[in-house]
């Protein structure tokens, strides 16, 4: 059966517990077993919406792994420009790759690709809905951090609303045991109650604060968002909240010595320069996880052996 990678509410704690465990071995494998993995195979990587780090790490995955990478990362320049269909797309990449990679601007674009595809799909972002591949790559940072996730205290900060990296990671971290979550926002970009609501028979211990500091004091790990100017409908609504938080120094004097700061990335002013020579700091190696985490997807998903 074809498997795909579309939505982090699609898998249970075991699952996501598997995926771990399928990071630590690619982490340990040598540079010279890891590239005979996905020998001979071909990633898709259709991008209809910018990225770094997404983009590029599936590409180093895959090629570390000793397979090939075609695609786009500019839709414009694609048959797209000419008005085809994203179904017709689908069909037409999977006739020359084993998998695929989609970023779409528009929610619920990744699962009607898995639908019509015969190669699995792996959804890498679909507007403001699910980010899973992210999220997973962040429970890997938070395990290699922690050596646990289970009773975490962490603070979710920024666009709650919009995010789809954060929709994605507190499913998931709901799913662990005990995990203590503070929601840090400006009222406009709240958790939305359909996110919090879709997690079925899961008790979820949620402080909701403006206070960043006060959040920090409380917490082991600290996830800042960038507030997306591009999700918002009115630009003057972006130009109200698009500072409301800053992470510096001086926010972080009260800090627990063991506090860790993550974020998706990219940045703008949310946090300053002069956090990065933190003991704070981790979003750097975050990213760098990215790539070990997207090795264990993709192998797991073509169903070769590690």
């Amino acid at each position: 059966m074809k498997r795909d990678l579309i939505s982090i509410e699609d898998l249970s704690e075991k699952h996501l517990r598997d995926y771990l465990e399928l990071g630590r071995r690619v982490d340990d494998m040598s540079p010279e077993a890891c590239r005979q993995i996905l020998a001979g195979k071909i990633l898709g990587v259709l991008f209809y919406e910018p990225s770094t780090r997404t983009r590029l790490s599936f590409e180093a995955a895959m090629l570390r792994m000793g397979g090939q990478v075609i695609g786009f990362s500019e839709a414009l320049n694609t048959s797209v420009a000419k008005g085809e269909s994203l179904a017709d797309t689908i069909h037409t990449v999977e006739q020359y790759c084993d998998a695929i990679v989609i970023r779409h601007p528009r929610e619920g674009a990744a699962r009607l690709a898995a639908e019509v595809s015969r190669v699995p799909v792996i959804n890498a972002g679909d507007g403001a809905n699910q980010h899973p591949t992210q999220t997973l790559l962040d429970l890997y940072t938070l395990q290699n951090l922690f050596a646990r996730i289970d009773g975490l205290r962490v603070s979710l900060v920024g666009d709650l609303k919009y995010s789809r990296t954060v929709h994605s990671l507190f499913h998931a971290l709901s799913k662990f045991k005990d995990v203590r979550f503070t929601f840090v926002s400006p009222e406009t970009l709240k958790m939305p109650e359909y996110v919090i609501e879709a997690i079925e028979g899961a008790k979820v211990d949620v402080k909701e604060t403006t206070s960043l500091e006060e959040a920090i004091a409380d917490s082991d790990v600290v996830y800042m968002t960038r507030i997306q100017r591009e999700r918002f409908p009115d630009p003057i609504e972006y130009e109200k909240v698009k500072d409301t938080y800053r992470l510096d120094c001086a926010a972080l004097r009260n800090a627990p010595e063991h506090l860790k700061v993550l974020h998706p990335l990219p940045r703008v002013n949310e946090i300053a320069t002069e956090v990065d020579a933190t003991r704070h700091a981790a979003y750097f190696p975050q990213a760098g996880y990215g790539m070990i985490m997207r090795q264990g997807i993709l192998a797991h998903l073509l169903g070769a052996k590690i």
